[in-house]
């Protein structure tokens, strides 16, 4: 079983033109069904819909990176909450993300308008 497309290029070697669905997580994408976002994605494609994923979009561009949905964009709130992505029990800012490629802090900004994300 092959991933989820996550690019234009996947798409083509899929042999895919347009996607039916995008789901958006705020998680790097990891195929496993401990991830529900995966989990959702794959019960999709098992009913013979296409979905693709956006992983942890940064900026409007990445939006528009897999093109236009036929039916809609899937948005999941993550693996874990916000809160406890972000920060210890102190209320410490988190030096690593256990849930982003390479640990990299910051990258869980999905859905903020640009005037609220820090540069």
């Amino acid at each position: 079983m092959p991933f989820l497309p996550t690019t234009k290029n996947e798409l083509k070697i899929l042999g895919i033109d347009k996607l039916d669905f995008i789901m958006v997580c705020p998680d790097a994408y990891v195929d496993h069904p401990s991830f529900g976002g995966s989990l959702i994605a794959r019960l999709i494609e098992s009913e013979g819909f296409s979905i693709g994923i956006m992983s942890q979009p940064m900026s409007d561009i990445d939006y528009v990176l897999l093109g236009e949905p036929n039916h809609a964009f899937l948005i999941s709130g993550g693996v874990v909450d916000s809160m406890v992505a972000n920060y210890t029990v102190a209320l410490n800012k988190r030096k690593q993300d256990a849930y982003s490629e390479g640990g990299l802090v910051g990258k869980r900004q999905i859905g903020l308008p640009k005037y609220m994300q820090k540069t």
